[in-house]
């Protein structure tokens, strides 16, 4: 785990958003892309449509499992590209509001960081695809930034 600490390390430090997205399958996997977002200061995370990531066939609407997951990653390349972590963060809840139809366009999330201590940190994030002000989910999480108990940073 200090090796892909030391990872994320790297590629904060160089601004190479796309070595971070490249460190998560996951991620990699949704087509993740993450750029700077000027007005919020922090990262704007851009989801490319893809026929795969359709719900049900023939619906146009995007999984809602793939939306969540992708508000889920958001958050947490946040935190690891914003935060001095000594772990990686783990879940300690998350919530997703489903607010419409995602439907067959790029996704895109922005994540706020609203409270950050030595072992919690505390996010909103919220997707939308043609207009920032019409989102079509929103989330909000915990994660502990804390090694597990009993275990060494």
């Amino acid at each position: 785990m200090a090796e892909l600490l030391e990872q994320v390390r790297a590629a904060r430090e160089a601004g190479d958003y796309q070595r971070l997205t490249d460190l998560v399958p996951y991620a990699r996997l949704l087509g993740m892309r993450l750029e700077p977002c000027r007005a919020q200061g922090g990262l704007c995370i851009r989801m490319p449509y893809r026929e795969d990531l359709i719900g049900r066939p023939g619906s146009g609407s995007l999984h809602g499992g793939v939306l969540g997951a992708f508000l889920e990653h958001a958050a947490i390349m946040q935190i690891l590209w914003h935060a001095e972590s000594c772990c990686l963060p783990r879940i300690v809840n998350f919530h997703v509001d489903y607010l419409r139809r995602a439907g067959e366009a790029e996704t895109h999330a922005t994540v706020e960081i609203r409270r950050q201590g030595r072992r919690v940190a505390n996010v909103h994030a919220s997707a939308w695809q043609s207009d920032p002000d019409r989102p079509v989910a929103a989330a909000r999480g915990h994660f502990l930034l804390a090694p597990p108990e009993g275990v060494s940073p």
